[in-house]
């Protein structure tokens, strides 16, 4: 098998190529047929938001999403709506409860805005669900037909960490590949919303990775769980001194599918003298899920430019993290001045196989819960080791501000209710 026989239908809707795909992405060669468990890659991000009309605009005039599909009262669905949103390859699905009987607005009501699931394409999804439930995983939803003239997609689920769950898509059923904008029940659909003059036509053009955060001790049960159910290995790992500052730390070890396309940091957090990130998150969260989302860009700089100038908060970086003269013999040379990146807050970071540029957002919403990452890679199939310390220091500075630092942990994590699904 070719790498671009791996390209999916998304990517090439998006005008990406296999070049570009690897310097994003880190994508690389994978046999699917040897895989008990394949993974094609990300098919959407499903958000369950507070307002998603609200949340789908400022995603498309903030970062540059382009609304493409809706469902909702209009179409036929009492329930709830959802807003189907791309920016190249990277798929979003904003929804949110209208029928208060909703069992999204149970959802919203404990954990706030948030990801509800991580949907993944594959192409046999029996095949998937089989292996899945001999290996132990729960099975939230069947494989069956979802139908309508543009054909059918055959879907299941599966439960992941706390509420959060994954839905298998197979897109290409009977031969036949479904041609409409996103599922059968969703319609097309635009917005009216126009940039501004000089705005890049997109702020990122993929999803690099999506980082789970999990309850003290249950980090290996569910790195076990990517390796058993879904086939993943390991790519990183991160403990002690490499992911700790002088007042909080946590651990963090990195799965990844065949093609390295879909990416799982998944974070516990660990003994220290005061609260770290990772517990504020599971204290306002109320329970294990989605902490953040990596979003792969060609040009950081223009990115961030671009997210500042719509309001967009970032995390600061310390001065002192761009005069240390450690820094520059630590990355060599890269393809922008430091100034610049000090400029912006822009963190670099160098491996063995090249240099990455990162930055991260503030949380997104009320709660100190979900936010962004922004990152372009060069070569590197890290995520930016050596900046742990730095951009810690920045989240524990903010945690401060909101009076989270100090005070109880809860070692146990939050109470651990049934999933109210999606």
């Amino acid at each position: 098998m070719t790498l671009q026989e791996t390209l999916t239908d998304t990517e090439r809707l998006a005008e990406l190529d296999l070049d570009t795909l690897r310097r994003l992405v880190g994508l690389v060669a994978h046999d699917p047929d040897a895989d008990p468990f394949p993974v094609t890659g990300w098919d959407a991000v499903v958000w369950t938001v507070g307002n998603a009309l609200q949340t789908s605009h400022f995603l498309v005039s903030a970062f540059g999403m382009e609304l493409v599909a809706y469902t909702g009262p209009e179409t036929g669905n009492r329930d709830h709506v959802g807003y189907v949103l791309r920016s190249g390859a990277a798929r979003f699905v904003i929804t949110g409860g209208v029928d208060p009987a909703s069992r999204l607005l149970d959802h919203h009501r404990r954990h706030g805005d948030g990801v509800v699931d991580v949907a993944l394409e594959v192409p046999d999804v029996d095949r998937c669900i089989a292996h899945a439930r001999a290996s132990g995983a729960t099975v939230l939803v069947e494989p069956h037909d979802v139908s309508d003239a543009h054909g059918t997609v055959r879907i299941a689920a599966i439960a992941a960490y706390g509420d959060t769950r994954h839905t298998l898509v197979q897109r290409t059923v009977d031969g036949r590949t479904y041609d409409g904008p996103y599922l059968p029940g969703y319609v097309a659909r635009s917005s009216s919303y126009r940039r501004r003059e000089g705005a890049p036509r997109r702020i990122f053009q993929a999803l690099d990775h999506v980082v789970g955060n999990v309850e003290l001790g249950r980090m290996d049960e569910w790195v076990d769980f990517y390796h058993r159910v879904m086939g993943f290995t390991d790519m990183a790992e991160f403990v002690g001194d490499d992911i700790a500052t002088d007042y909080s730390a946590l651990m963090s070890k990195v799965v990844a599918n065949g093609n390295h396309r879909v990416k799982f940091p998944l974070n516990e957090p660990a003994i220290a003298r005061k609260r770290s990130q990772i517990d504020e998150y599971l204290e306002f969260y109320d329970g294990p899920g989605v902490q953040h989302l990596a979003l792969a860009t060609n040009d950081i700089l223009a990115a961030v430019d671009a997210l500042r100038a719509e309001g967009v908060q970032f995390l600061d970086t310390p001065d002192s993290y761009y005069s240390d003269p450690g820094l520059r013999a630590r990355i060599g040379e890269v393809r922008v001045p430091v100034a610049e990146l000090a400029e912006r807050g822009i963190l670099v970071d160098r491996d063995e196989d090249g240099y990455l540029l990162q930055i991260f957002t503030k949380p997104i919403g009320d709660r100190p819960t979900v936010f962004f990452e922004l990152i372009e890679r060069h070569g590197s199939l890290g995520f930016g080791k050596g900046n742990f310390k730095a951009l810690f220091e920045a989240i524990e500075r903010e945690q401060e501000r909101r009076g989270n630092l100090d005070g109880p942990r809860n070692l146990d994590g939050p109470r651990n209710l049934d999933a109210p699904g999606a």
